[in-house]
């Protein structure tokens, strides 16, 4: 056998691979260490298509992370216990390699030439799968297409060379332009406007990147605050024409809401009530008239091209979420905001029903923030909270009481708790004609109407509690319109 012969002789055509240029660069890394420092750090020993290759290359690659010299004595004793490496030649195999090594300014072009390959011969496997399954009726073929596109998507993203160091001046130009931009931007606000003026003020809008936990017991109003944002931010939705040709979002934006719990018709009533005023109770019991119908249909015409996209499956994976905000955002009016209800809803896959809760909330959460920073957009996640809020007496939720709340805690950049006093105080009504019963309807006059939603987490400011008002019949939060309705603490 030839000293720079692969094992095995040669491949099969339809792989595509050079064993060439494997050799010139594992030679020009034996030769000069300082080599490795120049390739890109996408290219892992999986890419070489010669199986000794593989382990050549991760062996080079240890032995110069640990700061120690990668050379053909030294690797060998590695391989002492490796058939292939005798097979193909032993020390004089290595030592060939470095005597017919490039000059070390070509590798880069070698590892360049070797990662391409690996790739496509990925795309082969890829393919090959595809038209294994394609042909099975037990896999639905919406499934076999998420599934496609979620592999050909992750190879996709394993092709982009990491950013590494960015330069300080860079950040800092980064950070200027976001200023001017909220500065430039009417309501002065760096991130999205979920069209509640004090909450805005409060958070500095919806941030890019960041994930959003909105938290809240049953009936406190989590759906229909989320509800409202996603409608307030497609209701404003204008965009300008990039010279690339795709949209850019200049004012509100196009919302991708996953309702693991409610219909896609019960969401688009709770929208109807809100813009048409007439009671969601009464749209549903169909106690309406002519004039109300009317309204409806007025309502309807009005929204019915906000760029708001309902996503209705029940159980969704995580995998099958991010390939559809990814499949939304690739169209040419792209994707701005995320909204996920509700968190413990969402799986991880098979088998993450026999997997610790804690553990599979936490991958969740982490898959929800990686999906936030990929595209870019605000991701607001809704979650339950724990029954301990009902056993105290100051029914105010705080971050302990997060269901699995050490990976969401950790995981969010704001934590927003929705909470109605006038829920918890309407449910402990004294008798009537007592005189505790006259505090008590004093109490919820007082109350009705108004809700708060706590800030009880935020990496970009104070924590604290915004005051809104809260319509029970249209379930429609809006701000409230009275002196004292913000207040940080």
């Amino acid at each position: 056998m030839n000293a720079l012969t692969p094992i095995g002789g040669t491949a099969p055509a339809s792989l595509p691979h050079n064993i060439e240029a494997e050799q010139a660069l594992l030679g020009a890394l034996m030769f000069d260490n300082a080599v490795f420092e120049r390739l890109s750090d996408r290219l892992r020993g999986h890419h070489f298509y010669e199986p000794f290759h593989q382990r050549l290359f991760s062996l080079i690659e240890e032995y110069v992370q640990k700061g120690l010299l990668a050379e053909p004595a030294i690797l060998m004793e590695r391989f002492k216990a490796d058939p292939a490496f005798e097979e193909i030649g032993g020390l004089r195999y290595l030592a060939d390699l470095v005597d017919r090594a490039p000059p070390a300014a070509n590798a880069p072009d070698y590892a360049r030439v070797i990662y391409d390959l690996a790739l496509r011969r990925e795309l082969i496997r890829i393919g090959g799968e595809i038209i294994v399954q394609a042909p099975q009726a037990e896999i639905e073929a919406d499934t076999q297409i998420e599934e496609a596109e979620a592999k050909l998507y992750n190879l996709a993203e394993t092709g982009k060379p990491s950013s590494g160091f960015i330069p300080f001046s860079d950040a800092v130009a980064a950070a200027v332009e976001m200023a001017g931009e909220a500065y430039s931007r009417e309501g002065k606000l760096a991130g999205l406007s979920t069209g509640l003026d004090d909450l805005d003020r409060q958070i500095g809008g919806l941030h890019k990147s960041d994930l959003i936990i909105l938290a809240g017991r049953p009936s406190m109003g989590k759906t229909a605050l989320a509800t409202n944002i996603a409608f307030n931010i497609a209701r404003r939705y204008q965009f300008e024409i990039e010279p690339g040709g795709a949209r850019k979002a200049s004012a509100g934006g196009v919302v991708a809401f996953y309702s693991l719990e409610m219909s896609s018709e019960q969401l688009a009533m709770r929208i109807l009530a809100d813009v048409s005023g007439i009671s969601s109770d009464k749209l549903r019991k169909g106690e309406i008239n002519a004039t109300d119908y009317g309204r409806l249909r007025e309502a309807a015409a009005e929204i019915s091209h906000a760029p708001l996209h309902i996503d209705a499956t029940g159980g969704l994976m995580l995998s099958k979420l991010a390939a559809r905000a990814r499949r939304l955002k690739r169209q040419p009016h792209g994707l701005d905001c995320i909204i996920v209800d509700y968190l413990q809803l969402v799986t991880t896959g098979e088998g993450s029903r026999e997997q610790n809760r804690v553990q599979e909330v936490s991958a969740i959460t982490q898959g929800l923030k990686a999906l936030a920073k990929e595209l870019n957009v605000p991701v607001i996640a809704l979650s339950q909270l724990s029954r301990q809020v009902e056993q105290r007496e100051d029914k105010r939720p705080q971050l302990s009481d997060l269901r699995e709340s050490g990976s969401i805690e950790q995981d969010a950049d704001i934590v927003m708790f929705v909470y109605r006093e006038s829920y918890y105080k309407g449910r402990a009504e004294p008798r009537e004609g007592s005189p505790e019963h006259l505090e008590w309807q004093e109490e919820m006059d007082r109350l009705r109407g108004q809700a708060e939603v706590i800030i009880g987490k935020q990496r970009h400011g104070p924590i604290g509690t915004v005051k809104l008002s809260f319509d029970e019949d249209t379930t429609r939060f809006g701000n409230l319109a009275q002196p004292g309705r913000y207040e940080v603490r």
